[in-house]
């Protein structure tokens, strides 16, 4: 999750508990107050409580990271006697150890403080630790999970309104253009090509952006139209290496993601200058696709400013692909570069 627990929740947590064990021993224990202060002032209590804590916190930041939150529920499940042996140690050092060095008081009589017998009998005491992390890291994954989704749907919502208010004029554009091609095709070859390059791009921008995947062969057959388009704006002076390497065919990704790094190179990159060359590479491998760009930009321009999309594009990697992404940006001396890295869909 890229979302974690603040730590200080834990401990409000968990002084919570402390207050409801006291009470719950005094209440349905019957236990006298001047008992359970006493449990206290000698530091049974808090050791019991503290040793859960640590457990705790191992448990949720360590095994339910590495395991739970990846679907190992059969390791996870594997790591409890660990967790509870654990438990059973911590709470020996803290109160066999640690508290009898202070207090010269023990918690367990001499008998029962032969191993095997502590250890069984705190494989109980120690699951309130282990169930209580799980049961905050799978609600706290949930909570995350759904504000994610929340997010992505409002995201979703305005791009949809977004693009309802332009669905007239590029319906109007694509028919016109149609129109264009066919009485030019006769006349004008070069032009005619031009004008169905642009019609395929209009086309996948009114069917395919508003889809929350996108078929890769497509992706990137727009992108070379785009780029085509843009040779055709800046005539001799557009300097970029562009490369696409690997094999690809139906392969899926979120929609328009590489469309962005392509278009942020041409909003703000430098095209005039041969020794300036902007760079966009797609590289497929082993199921892996990786876009990187590299672009000069006109000093002083705060390229910072452009942000908001690369947010918004974090969070819907994040919601799709949760950890399995690699995303950077550098901006330094002039320069600007991105590196994406995603899985591939079948």
């Amino acid at each position: 999750m890229k979302s974690r627990i603040p730590f200080y929740y834990h401990i409000v947590f968990f002084v919570l508990l402390f207050l409801t064990y006291i009470l719950w021993d005094i209440g349905l224990n019957d236990r006298k107050i001047e008992h359970v202060i006493k449990a206290i002032c000698y530091g049974i209590t808090p050791t019991y409580i503290l040793a859960i804590f640590i457990i705790y916190i191992l448990n949720f930041y360590f095994f339910c990271e590495w395991f739970l939150n990846k679907k190992k529920l059969i390791i996870y499940i594997l790591t409890l006697p660990i967790s509870l042996l654990l438990f059973a140690a911590v709470r020996y050092f803290l109160q066999e150890v640690v508290m009898y060095s202070i207090t010269g008081m023990h918690n367990y009589y001499e008998e029962t403080r032969e191993i095997t017998y502590y250890i069984k009998d705190n494989f109980f005491f120690g699951l309130p630790a282990v169930i209580l992390s799980a049961l905050t890291f799978l609600f706290w994954q949930f909570q995350t999970a759904q504000h994610q989704n929340q997010e992505l749907l409002l995201e979703n919502k305005k791009a949809e309104f977004q693009m309802l208010k332009a669905q007239v004029s590029p319906h109007f554009l694509f028919n016109t253009l149609n129109s264009f091609y066919s009485q030019l095709i006769l006349k004008d070859d070069k032009m005619a090509d031009d004008i169905l390059v642009l019609s395929d791009l209009l086309r996948y921008v009114i069917t395919e952006t508003d889809k929350d995947e996108a078929i890769l062969s497509k992706e990137i057959q727009f992108i070379q139209n785009y780029i085509h388009l843009q040779k055709k704006r800046f005539e001799d002076q557009l300097f970029l290496d562009f490369t696409v390497e690997g094999n690809y065919s139906n392969e899926k990704i979120i929609s328009s993601a590489l469309v962005h790094f392509v278009e942020n190179v041409f909003k703000h990159g430098k095209f005039n200058n041969e020794e300036e060359k902007a760079v966009i590479s797609i590289r497929i491998k082993d199921n892996f696709l990786e876009i990187s760009t590299f672009n000069y930009f006109i000093e002083g321009e705060n390229y910072s400013s452009t942000g908001i999309g690369f947010d918004n594009l974090t969070k819907r990697l994040e919601y799709t692909y949760k950890d399995q992404f690699i995303l950077e940006k550098i901006e330094e001396n002039n320069t600007f570069k991105t590196y994406l890295k995603i899985p591939l869909k079948k």
